[in-house]
């Protein structure tokens, strides 16, 4: 009986948390909703830029041009309550998880949250206006890139998550060093195979051109390097720690000996 009315409560609790996730969110969405053809245009801008004189972007179902600027509000109301949503799961599993487990659970979901948004803005800065450029000057003459709105939000989304997850390189190494199922040693010693697979990875999840593939390439091997370093100084921590009290464990040793 107990039981049941632990397992009860947890989902009590499951429910009170999702709720207020949620109802964060539609607050969160009603002023993204009233700027969403605004949102729109940023996003958008990047090709924009770069289409000739006198280009645009179509949409070719009817309720395309009122939809799609709403999913773009909704995702960045998503992405502006992050931190609440982040906190309400923290608030969720922070009591059944131990001490030390609280330290270094809290530290990583901020640090990966970060990373995450660092890469979409590497990618909406750095990687996607040099891909429109390459699609622009590539076209064929007489081909007017008159792209659907629809088509580029599921591109930009699929960019988006493909450089936040390479962005995630160094937590996943970093977890995968100090939960022991992966030595450091041997995270060093398969250095080549991650630098080919980076570029198997770019060249699967970027469009078809070689500048792309690099800017996704190098950054996720560079932070696969990244993951390395931070393990094997937190590593060293604990180390430091241990020998004063190796060095006292050995007088004491001495003085039972005398």
């Amino acid at each position: 009986m107990d039981d049941d009315n632990t397992f009860i409560s947890h989902l009590a609790e499951l429910r009170a948390r999702l709720i207020r996730a949620l109802l964060v969110l539609f607050l969160g969405f009603l002023p993204c909703a009233f700027f969403a053809r605004e949102l729109y245009s940023f996003l958008a801008f990047p090709l924009l830029e770069k289409l000739p004189q006198g280009g645009q972007m179509i949409a070719t179902e009817v309720v395309t041009p009122f939809f799609i600027p709403m999913k773009v509000a909704l995702m960045v109301a998503f992405l502006i309550t992050l931190p609440h949503t982040l906190y309400q799961v923290w608030a969720f599993v922070a009591p059944g998880l131990y001490s030390h487990e609280k330290r270094l659970f809290l530290p990583l979901v901020f640090i990966s949250s970060l990373l995450f948004f660092t890469g979409m803005a590497f990618a909406y800065f750095a990687v996607l206006p040099l891909v429109f450029e390459f699609i622009v000057y590539f076209a064929p003459e007489g081909v007017a890139v008159m792209t659907d709105i629809s088509e580029y939000l599921n591109f930009i989304l699929s960019m988006f998550l493909a450089f936040g997850i390479t962005f995630e390189v160094p937590v996943f190494v970093l977890i995968l060093i100090r939960t022991g199922l992966v030595s450091i040693e041997k995270m060093r010693s398969i250095r080549r195979f991650v630098l080919v697979g980076a570029f198997i990875i770019g060249a699967i999840f970027t469009p078809p051109d070689v500048m792309s593939q690099i800017l996704l390439a190098i950054p996720l091997y560079l932070l696969y390097e990244l993951g390395i370093l931070l393990a094997a100084l937190l590593m060293k921590q604990p180390t430091r720690e241990s020998v004063p009290s190796a060095m006292q464990h050995q007088r004491d040793n001495t003085g039972k000996n005398e």
